[in-house]
């Protein structure tokens, strides 16, 4: 627990993002392969990410996509419309998870309950089955708390560190 959330109780809105904020770096350490973990919101906005702007500039580099983690979040958003529309289109339902499989890395996109996306860059050859384990774990941890005004307040936060 760092000082802020030492200095705010758990029940309130700067507690509770700390404790979201804890989870990202918390899913990189605990599962191989995972590159960059990103939080989008349902219209498209970067709520959360890990150090995706460490990103490299080449394929097949051991880090996030290309740039920073605002590429991560227009990566997840997008996957999420065009999934979403297809299954529109074939009267599929509610997209529960996408998987994007590449020669250099895969991309999972999660719904999140409240219309928030987790999404994950992963190494190519990392364990499709236990990342899609531990991003059902984070929604399940995340998606109760995240409510209109933490919503909001993580947004602000994003907008500051850029």
């Amino acid at each position: 627990m760092n000082a802020s959330s030492a200095a705010q109780p758990a029940g309130t809105t700067a507690g509770k993002a700390d404790s979201l904020r804890w989870l990202l770096p918390n899913l990189m350490e605990e599962v191989p392969g995972i590159r960059s973990v990103a939080v989008v919101s349902s219209d498209g906005l970067l709520l959360l990410s890990s150090d995706a702007d460490a990103g490299a500039d080449q394929a097949g580099s051991e880090r996030g996509p290309r740039g920073a983690s605002a590429d991560l979040a227009t990566i997840i958003s997008g996957l999420a419309s065009l999934t979403s529309g297809a299954a529109g289109l074939m009267d599929g339902g509610e997209v529960k998870q996408t998987m994007v499989a590449m020669d250099y890395g895969t991309v999972f996109v999660m719904a999140i309950s409240d219309g928030s996306l987790l999404g994950v860059h992963a190494a190519a050859d990392c364990d499709m089955s236990t990342i899609g384990y531990h991003m059902a774990l984070f929604v399940g941890r995340a998606g109760h708390v995240l409510t209109p005004e933490l919503r909001n307040e993580l947004r602000l936060s994003m907008e500051q560190e850029q």
